[in-house]
C-alpha cells in the first residue's frame, strides 16, 4: 500500500522530478458527443431489456463522470523518483511494493513510464514522461526494479482509452 506523502515521510534523495497532469484532457467535439450518447443510450437501453438494471446504472454514472470531466481542467501533480521509492501525487510508492518498470517511448503519441506494484488491487502506474529523457530515466530506475524489456506496445487498456479519448 502506498504511503501518504507527508513533511515525516523518509524517501531519501530526490534523482528525478516533474509535474505531470492528473490525466489527459482530450479534445472532443459535437460528433464524439453523440456517437456516445447514442452508444450509451443503447447499451442502457439492452440493460433494461435484459432487466440488467445495474449494468444500466453503472453506464449511466460512466457518462455523467465523462461528461463532468470533460468540463473540468486536469490537476497537475508531483512526480518524483527518490532513492527509496516512487512519489506521486501525495502518495509514496517504496520499493519493495513495485515490480518492474517499462518504458514505451513512441513520440508524439506515447511516451510514459509504466511502473508495476506487487499488489492485485493497484496493478499498474502510468506516467508521462514529457520532455524527460528516456533514456536517463531508464538508467535511474534500472539502479532500483528490474526492466521488463519484452513490453513493446502500452497495454490495450491505455491504448484503447487513448484513441476513444476516454482518459
Amino acid at each position: 500500500m502506498p504511503v501518504l506523502l507527508t513533511k515525516q515521510t523518509l524517501t531519501g534523495k530526490v534523482l528525478n522530478q516533474w509535474t505531470i497532469k492528473e490525466y489527459e484532457k482530450h479534445t472532443r467535439g459535437k460528433w464524439w458527443f453523440l456517437v456516445m450518447f447514442i452508444l450509451g443510450l443503447g447499451l442502457i437501453v439492452y440493460g433494461l431489456v435484459t432487466q440488467n438494471f445495474i449494468f444500466s446504472l453503472i453506464i449511466i454514472l460512466f457518462g455523467i463522470i465523462l461528461y463532468l470531466q470533460s468540463h473540468q481542467d486536469p490537476v497537475e501533480v508531483e512526480f518524483a523518483l527518490t532513492e527509496l521509492g516512487v512519489a506521486l501525487g501525495g502518495k509514496f510508492y517504496p520499493y519493495k511494493e513495485l515490480d518492474e518498470f517499462y518504458i514505451i517511448y513512441n513520440p508524439p503519441h506515447i511516451k510514459s513510464l509504466y511502473i508495476e506494484t506487487k499488489s492485485i488491487i493497484r496493478p499498474r502506474l502510468r506516467i508521462p514522461i514529457g520532455d524527460q529523457d528516456p533514456v536517463d530515466l531508464r538508467y535511474t530506475m534500472q539502479e532500483y526494479l528490474d526492466e521488463n524489456l519484452e513490453k513493446e506496445e502500452e497495454p490495450l487498456s491505455d491504448t484503447f482509452a487513448r484513441n476513444w479519448k476516454l482518459h
